[in-house]
């Protein structure tokens, strides 16, 4: 490390006096701005409390070193967050039970295992005990046996992640019909018995003891060591990198649960699921006729030390579709792009360099090709450099990437639309055709290619892609968008089915050809939603999580972000807080009724309450709602664009390689109808933009800390449309205090 890594020592160094600090001139030049607008405006007593809330904020946000090194991603993390009381990663990787849920039989002393202390639990003849963790954890677990009034006796372990599924016959699922084995512990002697590392579970709330034999058996203490997150050290697991916070406290446990989903889903690459029945257990067998079957966490997935799975109890592989999700999530909370990155190889490794086709799914799982997915992975590396900035790894992939976007334009016919020919999507039903789902997709994969080659200085396709991207949306609004419906359909030939999916995708890739597509689509969107979310009718009477993630944004970009906040209450609230939930981690999908029933499996016990597809709050709370968004190479540009809905106040910030950005929005009373402060990277640039007032006024912005412009002055006139907002450009890094004043 040179010399500028450390504090320099030298006796002729000039140490700044307080006058000096960048915070001392802050403070005095915002006390002077203070007297001089509260003269103007006796109404904003308001601004004292702002800087002092960013003052705090500056000094409790994380103070996190990360710089790309020539064998990767560096991280220090050298203090934890702000509003840390919300994070579920667990303070130390030795787990112990906090509760006990239930005692079948007679199991003497059962209450002593919970809360970490030494205990003595006695299984008299058959007998069982449920303990609860108290929220959705993973690992290994260890049992410390006593006495045994006789030899031969044994414990067995099963797991579940919801009260619904606890038994003691086995597990949960992770198999297309019946539920995995119990694990048995035979001790001869007391002492200390863990499970193979093969059986480590990937997600489980609920552990199950059983003793189904005569006579006694002691267990002094239940342990499990959590393996998620492998790379990270202990004292790392709740050091986030960013944080959330408003005044809807449900609102801020669905940000935290997501961002603990995605840890759970990032699991040691050497233990993927080895899927040892994928072709003996399927979903035309009934449960009853599947005894408890094998199960084993020991497939290599990746290469390095972690990989970003979809499901924490199962896949436990890497598919494309669900980092779209999860990536932003993790960058606004932990900002692990070394687990994304072994991800994204992995997938990249499998492609037919002939063809350029990806894989469906990643190691671990038959070679297929889906359409979707195939593109998600090209999107996935583009979100990837837009939050790393690491332009070498892009360019590295460059001829892959460019071969496989080839791959997918060979499928567009005489129609101007890509003609799919494979079933393969997130278990939706009648995928193929001339899809909308696919072609926006495909659409918006085309513009971000051409960012990407802009990027890398590479001309050589853009315009081949832009005609590309020209056709589709041409043909797309000719062919699919019906003007009765106020939506698109599905293809030609589903003429009744306006999918979630493709709606969605249509706003979010600007396939859309008006603005009242965009705001027509938001509305029949919200006008589907039962007590229990956003239904995907293209996959029966499910609700998915993962499409619904996109919805919001959806909601966001049509200038509904009360929409959007519903629905997070709504959807993910029902999701945290529900009956047989975790009340800690975002579950796969269920039905428009709320049941844990999910259309495109037969097995319930399958379904996984651990997803990485299901934590799309986690960036949307961040990106668009507090509006912290990043437009290039990790943020040396970007644009802030609160948009609260009814939250009175939100509060959010994360770090990348560029630097901190934080924001702290809130709606004032009076003639003062927002205030906001935000800091972004000195040496970077941006925008601000601010939803419209009901009202005519000004926007005053001054940069309290950084270079430029000191101050602005906007007049606003009256609002004239829903998605009306005002712009400020051209603004430097810095720390910036914004009023929107009504002045009538």
């Amino acid at each position: 490390m040179s010399s500028r890594g450390h504090l320099d020592r030298n006796v002729n160094s000039k140490v700044p006096t307080l006058l000096e600090t960048p915070v001392f001139r802050a403070g005095f030049f915002f006390l002077i701005l203070y007297i001089i607008v509260l003269a103007s405006h006796p109404n904003l007593d308001f601004v004292v409390d702002l800087s002092r809330s960013s003052l705090r904020a500056l000094q409790s946000a994380p103070s996190t070193l990360l710089a790309l090194s020539g064998s990767g991603w560096a991280k220090t993390q050298t203090k934890t967050i702000q509003y840390q009381d919300y994070v579920l990663a667990p303070a130390s990787r030795t787990l112990h039970p906090v509760s006990v849920y239930k005692v079948n039989g007679t199991v003497s002393g059962a209450q002593s295992l919970v809360m970490g202390s030494l205990g003595s639990a006695v299984f008299h003849n058959k007998s069982a005990l449920t303990l609860d963790y108290g929220k959705n954890i993973a690992g290994v677990v260890s049992l410390l046996i006593g006495d045994a009034s006789a030899a031969m006796q044994g414990i067995g372990i099963t797991f579940s992640e919801s009260s619904l599924w606890i038994s003691g016959l086995g597990s949960d699922a992770t198999a297309e019909s019946g539920i995995d084995e119990i694990l048995w512990i035979r001790p001869t002697s007391p002492g200390t018995y863990t499970v193979s590392r093969e059986h480590e579970r990937g997600a489980f709330r609920y552990l199950s003891l059983v003793h189904n034999s005569s006579g006694a058996l002691e267990v002094k203490e239940v342990t499990t060591y959590f393996t998620a997150m492998p790379h990270y050290g202990e004292d790392q697991l709740r050091s986030y990198t960013g944080y959330f916070h408003c005044d809807d406290e449900l609102i801020n446990r669905i940000w935290y649960a997501g961002a603990y989903t995605n840890q759970l889903c990032t699991i040691d690459a050497k233990h993927g699921n080895s899927y040892v029945h994928l072709d003996t257990v399927t979903s035309l067998m009934s449960g009853d006729s599947v005894p408890g079957r094998t199960w084993y966490n020991n497939f290599t997935i990746t290469n390095g030390t972690s990989a970003l799975v979809d499901g924490a109890k199962r896949d436990r592989l890497v598919f494309s579709a669900d980092m779209v999700t999860a990536l932003p999530g993790i960058v606004t909370s932990t900002y692990d792009l070394i687990t994304v990155k072994n991800s994204l190889d992995s997938l990249f490794a499998l492609q037919d360099t002939s063809t350029g086709q990806l894989p469906y799914v990643g190691s671990g799982y038959p070679l297929m090709y889906s359409a979707t997915y195939h593109l998600y992975t090209l999107i996935v590396l583009a979100d990837y450099y837009l939050y790393s900035g690491d332009i070498a790894y892009v360019h590295g992939l460059w001829e892959q990437y460019k071969l496989a976007l080839n791959f997918s334009l060979r499928s567009i016919d005489d129609s101007g639309l890509m003609d799919v020919n494979s079933p393969h999507d997130w278990l939706r039903f009648g995928m193929g055709g001339h899809n909308i789902e696919a072609n926006a997709i495909l659409y918006h994969t085309l513009h971000r290619a051409i960012e990407l080659a802009n990027a890398l200085k590479d001309p050589s396709m853009v315009q081949t892609w832009q005609a590309h991207a020209t056709g589709i949306k041409l043909a797309a609004n000719a062919l699919l968008w019906d003007p009765v419906q106020g939506m698109y359909r599905d293809n030609e030939t589903a003429s009744s089915l306006m999918p979630q999916d493709g709606n969605v995708w249509a706003v979010l890739s600007n396939l859309t050809a008006s603005a009242s597509q965009i705001e027509s689509i938001s509305a029949h969107l919200a006008g589907r939603w039962t007590a229990f979310g956003a239904p995907a009718p293209e996959a029966g009477d499910a609700i998915c999580p993962f499409v619904a993630g996109l919805e919001l944004r959806a909601h966001l970009v049509a200038g509904n972000a009360q929409h959007a906040v519903d629905l997070v209450r709504k959807m993910w609230g029902y999701m945290l807080e529900g009956p047989s939930m975790t009340n800690s981690t975002l579950v796969e999908g269920y039905a428009v009724d709320g049941s844990l029933r999910y259309k495109p499996y037969s097995n319930d016990a399958k379904i996984s309450h651990a997803h990485g597809w299901s934590t799309g709050p986690t960036s949307v709370l961040t990106f668009q709602i507090a509006g912290i968004q990043l437009l290039e190479a990790a943020g040396k540009t970007w644009r802030i664009e609160p948009s609260l809905g009814d939250l009175r106040r939100v509060e959010a910030g994360f770090a990348t390689v560029v630097g901190r950005f934080k924001v702290d929005a809130a709606r004032g009373y009076g003639t003062v109808w927002m205030k906001i402060s935000f800091e972004t990277p000195l040496g970077t640039k941006g925008s601000l933009s601010v939803e419209h007032p009901e009202c005519k006024g000004l926007v005053e912005v001054q940069n309290v800390c950084g270079y430029g412009e000191q101050t602005k002055s906007i007049p606003i006139t009256k609002k004239r449309s829903t998605r009306e907002r005002i712009a400020v450009n051209d603004l430097e890094g810095g720390i910036w205090h914004v009023v929107v004043l009504c002045n009538e």
